[in-house]
């Protein structure tokens, strides 16, 4: 099968002090004018492996209440295994153009699946500098290797591995914040899809900009998963949205950021907070980010947990299909 050829950002020329007008984004979105420069709070950054479980449990919560996000260390993935997901994610960009379009997103495709340049949607029709790959990693029956490549020739292997690692993350991160709501540690997972909750993994990838001051990898945004655990290159560039600034995140080497999503944020009727967040990018270097979206399956039904609604606290989302909620916040459409 063909796919239309995409002009992608990489190849852009970048000798000129200029970026097209259609990555300009409005004063009021800009790095330059819109990123904190003061002295600014630390996202929390957790040790998972702390073995005073009231602790830990305390700290997580804290963190998805009041930021919705953290970092963990020594979450149990090797450094190793994270090093090889980044250099097999980054070769494949380093491929031509033609080899990387032999996993593109059709054109007429439903889903999000694939290789592809054009991840924002925007009313403005403004465009993104970024360029992405999104496939899903588990559970096996989920997995469409046509989405994964082929060359380099480490990349299949090496995301298995780092899947393989990643289960036991989700379920510690799963347990921890249902223990930070008063309930039982196999609540969230279940009401998230249990065994079935799928892994999207994506790979951004934010190649130099002549006009970083200008434009934005991704635009503000929370995230339609139930929990995101993201894994970023050197390069800075995540921002968080905390007490009406923008703050840049801390890089921590081989340490996983971790969002809340939307579905945490539903399924506890707001007690824990989908953080907003945005990316920026850089002059001179190549910024990249690893997140793995876990996303309950499509025809799971997802609402606040009867938990927490009482005549005092009554639900504040809609209960519905994780699907019809994916179709609606893809759209920009009323939830």
């Amino acid at each position: 099968m063909e796919f239309d050829r995409v002009q992608t950002i990489a190849s852009l020329s970048f000798d000129k002090e200029a970026i097209p007008l259609e990555f300009i984004r409005p004063e009021k979105e800009q790095p330059a004018i819109t990123t904190f420069r003061g002295l600014a709070p630390e996202i929390p950054a957790i040790d998972l492996s702390d073995p005073d479980q009231e602790k830990l449990v305390g700290l997580i919560a804290d963190a998805s209440k009041e930021w919705g996000i953290f970092q963990v260390i020594n979450h149990g993935i090797p450094s190793g295994v994270i090093a090889e997901l980044q250099g097999a994610g980054k070769k494949f960009f380093e491929l031509p153009q033609e080899e990387k379009e032999v996993c593109a997103r059709p054109p007429d495709s439903k889903s999000i699946e694939g290789y592809d340049s054009k991840l924002q949607k925007d009313p403005q029709e403004k465009k993104s500098w970024v360029d992405h790959l999104f496939h899903r990693i588990w559970p096996p029956p989920s997995i469409n290797y046509q989405f994964w490549p082929e060359n380099p020739p480490s990349y299949r292997e090496v995301t298995k591995e780092y899947a393989k690692y990643m289960r036991d993350v989700v379920d510690k991160l799963f347990t921890t914040l249902s223990l930070g709501l008063g309930l039982e540690g196999h609540v969230l997972k279940e009401a998230a899809g249990g065994e079935q909750i799928e892994y999207m993994l994506k790979i951004n990838y934010y190649p130099p900009c002549p006009r970083p001051d200008l434009t934005l990898g991704v635009v503000a945004h929370t995230d339609l998963s139930a929990i995101t655990i993201l894994v970023p290159n050197e390069v800075p560039g995540l921002q968080i949205f905390k007490d009406d600034h923008w703050i840049e995140a801390k890089y921590i080497p081989d340490a996983l950021i971790i969002h809340i999503g939307d579905q945490i944020e539903i399924l506890s009727n707001g007690k824990y907070k989908a953080v907003l967040h945005r990316t920026t990018v850089a002059k001179n270097r190549t910024r990249m980010s690893w997140p793995v979206f876990l996303e309950p399956p499509g025809e799971l039904v997802v609402g606040p947990l009867p938990q927490f609604i009482n005549k005092d606290n009554p639900p504040k989302f809609k209960t519905k299909k994780f699907k019809d909620y994916t179709y609606c916040k893809l759209n920009k459409l009323p939830q």
